[in-house]
């Protein structure tokens, strides 16, 4: 079928995209690659399209189907959404991605290259050609602008041949292959897809029971991401999996997508309701009580479908504020141990089970932790991680909100709600890195998180990398108390850097003491202090404190991080948590890393770590991870293995 009889097809409805299918995700290059392909005349893969009833139909966006039968694209949608973008010059109705990636498409006469809009280079050029100009106007008016400019004459006709040739990409032949029948289910036809659709995204069985989901309520994903963006616009980055799971927890109590084989598009609706409910309670309650008010330092996310459900079977809230109390005791410990760090459905659904006795429930709980654990006490060597990716970290910066911590140089006490451009908080190395490594500290030594601390950002640029016997007596001078509030030993001995080790084993101790003492509290029920900031879901401008971006590697990270979601492709996790499957024990953190592949499911898991030991590496090497220690090695995999810039890739 010709290229443009398929983009009318999609006009008229008769070919749409199954709703299980993922938005467009191709970048600038792939599509760049796709029309020099076209251009050149080399193939580019065939398209399946999958044959149904039109009221059978689970088809995405809000277009009007065709009477009678559709066929749904299986592979093919990147191929399709970009031609469809450049000739037409508008995305398509199911259209869900970035359109820059087909906006501005341009095509030069003399080298025969296609490259996207560059004012500096193509403004006033008429060798560069609007490809879909072209499209939509037609070789007769850019013929004409030609044969105007004298020094192109002697190279019209090979001008003409060209135009021609990119003209004519919407004539060009695509085979499709279609299944049909009885017999091709959703199940059956997802299986398909994830059969032949080696260069893309492996579908999930949250991806198969949400297109069942919207096979019946067609406007369930547009409203789970609704809610997902407005946890977003607060601090809180959540994906659309981890919200079903909720949902499904709360509607049925059972932790395995199959649960939700048979339960009815209003009890979905009903269920979606109650978690969003929980789950902006459960924001508040944890940002309130605990201070831990923003994503980076949000742990357990497993266990919120659990706590979602017991707060729905309690009626929206806690009893009072000792269940409140006992609830978030449980939750810290979920993080700390790393209770839902693997086989997360099987856990989840004991623990499900646990809470089906609401009187119990919540004792139950904890008592499992306490019987996984043995003691749930924390000691000063709990606090001998590293890096800001180590569990214990939001413990870290929970104590410092819940304990009134002061900053050395105002004297205030800290929080996400000081005014001021300068006033966020952030992590401060208290023995500057630069300092340790002279002295031939090893990274972990220098990165330990006895060695974090929280300021102000003003404050932070004061202390700058000076050393501590230097800036301690001066802070200590100047604000008693403000140091022993952040757990600073009181020792001056011990603020040489020579006694550095000695500084970490006191201060390591201290924060277990806190920390204890606070846990303590949460779970004997004394009366709560008041909330340690404003309702976390009523913020409309959200300060991130603690930002990984502090520090040339962390920047470093971060810039990656962003580099590869403007590919096209699934967000890294940034300091990603390597567990034992079996025992939930944490192995190692991950600067950036995608467990399942930058090809959920069909590529080898990836990771990227900078300056990291070699105790790290092997970690990541025994887990079956591809890793990487330098950002231009990784990106060119990317490039090379991933994106295949080169070539055009089936999607």
């Amino acid at each position: 079928m010709k290229v443009e009889t398929i983009l009318s097809q999609i006009d008229l409805g008769a070919i749409a995209l199954p709703e299980f299918q993922r938005g467009f995700v191709w970048n600038r290059d792939q599509v760049r690659g796709l029309m020099d392909s076209m251009y050149r005349k080399h193939p580019v893969g065939s398209l399946l399209t999958w044959q149904t009833k039109t009221e059978d139909a689970i088809a995405k966006g809000d277009g009007q189907l065709a009477a009678g039968t559709v066929n749904l694209l299986l592979d093919g949608q990147q191929r399709i959404t970009s031609l469809y973008g450049i000739i037409l010059g508008r995305p398509p109705k199911f259209f869900d991605g970035n359109a820059q990636a087909f906006t501005g498409l341009h095509f030069n006469l003399d080298d025969e290259t296609f490259e996207f809009y560059a004012p500096m280079k193509m403004s006033g050029n008429p060798l560069w050609i609007d490809v879909t100009a072209l499209m939509q106007q037609g070789v007769g008016e850019f013929i004409k602008r030609i044969m105007a400019i004298e020094e192109l004459q002697p190279s019209l006709t090979r001008y003409i041949d060209r135009l021609n040739s990119v003209a004519s990409i919407k004539t060009i032949d695509l085979h499709i292959e279609q299944v049909s029948g009885p017999d091709k289910t959703v199940d059956v036809v997802v299986d398909i897809f994830n059969k032949v659709n080696s260069g893309g995204t492996k579908l999930s069985k949250g991806d198969l029971a949400l297109a069942k989901i919207c096979a019946e309520w067609p406007s369930a994903r547009k409203e789970m991401k609704k809610r997902l963006e407005k946890w977003e616009r607060a601090g809180f980055n959540f994906k659309l999996e981890w919200l079903l799971r909720s949902v499904n927890t709360i509607v049925t109590g059972e932790a395995l997508f199959s649960a939700l084989a048979d339960v009815t598009p209003t009890e979905v609706q009903h269920g979606l309701t109650h978690a969003e409910k929980s789950i902006d309670t459960l924001l508040n309650m944890i940002s309130s009580r605990l201070g831990l008010d923003h994503d980076r330092v949000l742990g357990s996310r497993y266990s919120f479908p659990l706590l979602a459900r017991y707060l729905v079977q309690r009626g929206g809230h806690p009893v009072d504020y000792r269940e409140q109390d006992k609830l978030l005791y449980w939750y810290v410990h979920t993080f700390l141990w790393g209770r839902y760090a693997g086989s997360t459905e099987t856990i989840l659904n004991q623990d499900l089970h646990l809470i089906e006795d609401l009187d119990g429930g919540l004792d139950c709980l904890v008592a499992q932790l306490r019987q996984n654990r043995g003691d749930l006490r924390i000691h000063a060597n709990d606090f001998r991680g590293w890096s800001k990716g180590a569990r214990f970290y939001p413990l870290l910066y929970m104590l410092t909100r819940v304990n009134g911590s002061r900053d050395w140089c105002s004297g205030h006490i800290l929080s996400s709600t000081l005014l001021g451009n300068l006033s966020s908080l952030q992590i401060h190395h208290i023995f500057p890195k630069a300092l340790l490594y002279r002295h031939e500290y090893s990274t972990p030594d220098a990165n330990s998180l006895a060695n974090f601390t929280f300021l102000t950002q003003e404050c932070n640029l004061k202390v700058s990398d000076r050393d501590p016997a230097e800036y301690l007596p001066e802070y200590a001078a100047m604000h008693p108390g403000a140091l022993e509030s952040h757990w600073i030993p009181t020792d001056p001995d011990l603020w040489r850097v020579d006694r550095y080790l000695d500084f970490l084993d006191v201060r390591r101790e201290l924060l277990a003491n806190a920390a204890n003492e606070f846990l303590g509290s949460l779970v004997s029920g004394q009366i709560p202090e008041a909330l340690v900031s404003e309702p976390v879901m009523e913020r409309e401008v959200v300060v991130v404190p603690g930002t990984i971006a502090d520090g040339d590697e962390e920047r470093l990270i971060l810039e990656c991080a962003g580099w590869v979601e403007e590919q096209g492709l699934p967000s890294g996790e940034l300091m990603y948590e390597c567990a034992d499957a079996e025992t939930g024990d944490a192995l190692a953190v991950f600067d950036l890393a995608w467990p399942n592949g930058l090809q959920e499911g069909l590529s080898v898991p990836v990771a990227l770590l900078i300056d990291e030991p070699d105790e790290t590496i092997n970690v990541a090497n025994r887990a079956g991870f591809r890793y990487f220690i330098d950002v231009d090695a990784f990106k060119e995999y990317v490039e090379r293995e991933i994106l295949a810039v080169d070539a055009v890739a089936a999607d």
